[in-house]
C-alpha cells in the first residue's frame, strides 16, 4: 500500500511561531523533536506521519494516532519509521518504507507498507 502527503512549509512555520514546542508535541515525541532543525524538517515529519496513515487506509484518528508512528534516522541520516506494537499487530504490518523530500515551500513524503494479509494482492481477470 502507498500513501503520500504534501504540506506547505510556511503553514508549519506559522504554527511553530504561534505555539512553539506545544505545536510539535501534538504530533512528535521528545526524541523526534530533537531531530527537528526548523519548520522544513517539522513539515517533513508531519507529511511522513500523514502519508503512513493514508497508506494504512485509516488517516490519523482513533485507529492510528500521530504518536503510534515515530520518525528516526539511520546511520546515514535517512528517515525511517518505527511503529507502536498496537499498530503492527492490529494491521499485521511486516514492512514499511519512507521517503521525504523538500522543494521550495513544500515538504512531501511517500510511505509504502506491506501487511501479512492477502487482501491487497493483485486481482486477476
Amino acid at each position: 500500500m502507498i500513501g503520500i502527503d504534501l504540506i506547505s512549509v510556511p503553514r508549519m512555520e506559522r504554527l511553530l511561531k504561534k505555539f512553539g514546542k506545544k505545536a510539535l508535541l501534538r504530533f512528535l515525541c521528545e526524541k523526534e523533536i530533537e531531530l527537528v532543525k526548523n519548520g522544513t524538517t517539522a513539515s517533513g515529519f508531519w507529511a511522513a506521519k500523514e502519508a503512513f496513515s493514508k497508506a494504512l487506509g485509516t488517516g490519523i484518528g482513533a485507529d492510528c494516532s500521530f504518536h503510534d508512528i515515530k520518525i528516526y534516522k539511520d546511520k546515514q541520516g535517512a528517515p525511517k519509521i518505527a511503529l507502536s506494537r498496537r499498530i503492527i499487530q492490529k494491521f499485521d504490518i511486516t514492512q514499511v518504507a519512507l521517503s521525504i523530500t523538500h522543494d521550495g515551500e513544500f515538504a512531501i513524503a511517500v510511505v509504502t507498507l506491506e501487511t501479512s494479509t492477502s487482501a491487497d494482492k493483485v486481482k486477476e481477470f
